[in-house]
């Protein structure tokens, strides 16, 4: 459990949450070599990650609290989000709200983004011009 308050913990990774997530997380192996810092509380280092993704907060002022570095915090969000994780937890946790009926999946949003359209290069136009006339 991080050294952060167990109220806040609980609050930003429930239990439910961490049973979900926690086989997902890829495994870090030690270096072949030895040496380096002794491997950290992954459920310290999650709840760091969600806090700074859902406070808004840089990562540099990550509260030492969490029991976790900022870098460390920082570089296990970039190799979680390259394994796919977020993804992975999103499915898990849509699946098994789906399996306790907690999911009404009969309506649903679709959110879009608006890109301009760039513009046509001059012969481009012309080309299609020939075609359609």
């Amino acid at each position: 459990m991080p050294v952060v308050g167990a109220d806040l913990s609980e609050r930003l990774v429930p239990d439910e949450l961490w049973e979900l997530a926690a086989p997902l997380l890829p495994s870090f192996a030690a270096r072949p070599q030895g040496g380096g810092t002794p491997p950290c509380d992954e459920r310290a280092v999650f709840t760091a990650v969600v806090y700074v993704l859902t406070s808004g907060r840089a990562w540099r002022h990550l509260p030492p609290t969490f029991g976790t570095s900022p870098a460390t915090a920082h570089r296990r969000f970039t190799v979680w989000t390259e394994a796919g994780l977020w993804r992975r937890l999103h499915r898990a946790v849509l699946d098994e709200l789906g399996a306790r009926g907690e999911v009404d999946w009969t309506s649903a949003i679709v959110d879009t983004a608006s890109v301009r359209a760039k513009r046509c290069p001059y012969g481009f136009r012309q080309a299609i011009a020939g075609v359609a006339g």
